[in-house]
């Protein structure tokens, strides 16, 4: 029997007192995750259909590809590092101090990325500065969820949390849906255009997305939460140290519970690149593909939010990990046999309806693990740490390819997602506990 979201007086009155902005918190993170992962996603489009080409060129292609989705993974190489660094800032300073700051780094890194010189020109030197790059972006993006997330469930009412940190994932497949809207023009340039200087736009463009972002996040109060434990008779002087002294069990469920991430990265970046450069499917399709599956997923995942608050976080979270694990299987088959019609519908299904069952539900479930005073931490470092594994995940896929087939990547895939479901079971289930129990149950 399901337990009833508490909504008494009583209950109510032991969430912290303050001004709640719940509403502005979500836009905020929705459309500062948009801009900030717009950055983040081009840069793996572009490593997907053009890095090979002009930093890792080779005799034979696939060799370029796989050195290119390896720069991809770098990024979830630098996350697990910035999280410590931002997660700190973000419980010993606020919310609102890292998320503007994560805007900044991701900007300019991004900005820096369509300024290099290629291999041709500079040799061994272009590949190493697009690393350096790479690695800023994978430090910003280590504070950006973690942050915004934390900042819309302090925001929201006792009842709502799932459905309002939501908003952050609905604003990184609005960041996806614009990176790639970005490359389906520019894709279809001439090759001698689009490897001089047409693969530069949207880098460039990051300049209009770090004023946007910055203008939006200026004006967003702290949480009442936050607040509180700032007046707390006993301030916490080095959150990191808390956290592993009190709720290391939390970090490291989270860290498993993360593989199912392998899935969008998957899906996202080595189908694209699997579709385009070896089974010769139109760029203007594969790229086609993601679009419609983020914007399926951009109604999809404050559904299964809502959901979740109302039967809980964990059956949620688990039946979208089994769904891909099942899912990921037709949909590469249908690419194999260059299935358009099925490669849209499976797309679709998998990435669009299922993997948001995921999306909408773990920033909720992933910070309700931990108590205010170190929650940005312990969500930032745990979710970064257990993210790298998807950021390799298209490099992974590429070398099984290469040696074993699609039914490799499937497996890959697959265990991965199962893994993921068996650390969600070991969770407690918080939909139903007040802001101040948080992390006291674990």
């Amino acid at each position: 029997m399901l337990t009833e979201t508490p909504t008494s007086p009583a209950e109510i009155a032991r969430e912290p007192e303050g001004i709640r902005t719940p509403r502005k918190a979500a836009i905020a993170a929705w459309i500062g995750s948009a801009l900030e992962y717009y950055d983040f996603f081009v840069y793996g489009t572009a490593a997907a259909l053009i890095f090979g080409k002009l930093f890792f060129p080779s005799k034979d292609p696939a060799v370029g590809t796989i050195a290119a989705l390896a720069t991809f993974g770098v990024g979830y190489v630098a996350r697990p590092i910035g999280s410590f660094f931002l997660g700190h800032l973000g419980d010993k300073y606020g919310r609102k101090k890292v998320l503007i700051l994560t805007l900044i780094l991701m900007g300019i890194s991004t900005f820096l990325v369509g300024c290099l010189p290629t291999y041709q020109q500079v040799g061994i030197a272009a590949p190493i500065l697009l690393v350096a790059c790479r690695l800023l972006q994978g430090i910003s993006a280590a504070g950006e969820q973690a942050g915004a997330n934390s900042m819309s469930l302090e925001h929201a009412p006792a009842n709502r949390r799932a459905f309002f940190t939501s908003w952050t994932l609905s604003g990184t497949q609005g960041g996806l849906i614009l990176a790639t809207l970005v490359f389906l023009p520019i894709g279809t340039m001439p090759e001698a255009q689009l490897l001089t200087w047409g693969w530069r736009i949207p880098f460039f463009f990051s300049v209009v997305v770090v004023g946007v972002g910055i203008w939006i996040r200026r004006s967003l109060e702290e949480t009442p939460a936050f607040k509180a434990a700032q007046k707390a008779p006993k301030k916490v002087k080095l959150p990191v140290a808390v956290l592993f002294s009190e709720n290391p069990g939390g970090v490291i469920k989270i860290i498993f519970a993360c593989f199912y991430s392998v899935v969008s990265t998957i899906f996202a970046v080595y189908t694209l690149s699997y579709g385009v450069n070896q089974m010769h499917i139109a760029k203007s399709t594969m790229l086609t593909v993601v679009v419609l599956a983020n914007v399926v997923a951009l109604a999809a995942i404050p559904l299964w939010a809502i959901l979740a608050d109302r039967v809980g976080r964990k059956p949620i979270f688990i039946l979208g990990t089994l769904g891909c694990a099942v899912l990921i299987w037709p949909y590469l088959w249908t690419i194999q046999t260059m299935n358009v019609p099925l490669i849209f519908v499976l797309g679709l299904l998998l990435s669009g309806v299922i993997y948001s069952a995921n999306n909408g539900i773990w920033p909720a479930m992933f910070n309700e693990q931990f108590a205010t005073r170190y929650r940005l931490s312990g969500t930032a470092i745990g979710t970064q740490i257990g993210f790298a594994l998807g950021g390799f995940a298209p490099a992974i896929a590429a070398t099984l390819m290469k040696s074993g087939g699609w039914t490799y990547v499937a497996i890959f895939t697959s265990v991965t997602a199962v893994i993921s479901a068996i650390a969600a079971m070991t969770f407690r289930e918080t939909y139903n506990v007040p802001m101040q129990d948080l992390g006291k149950m674990n």
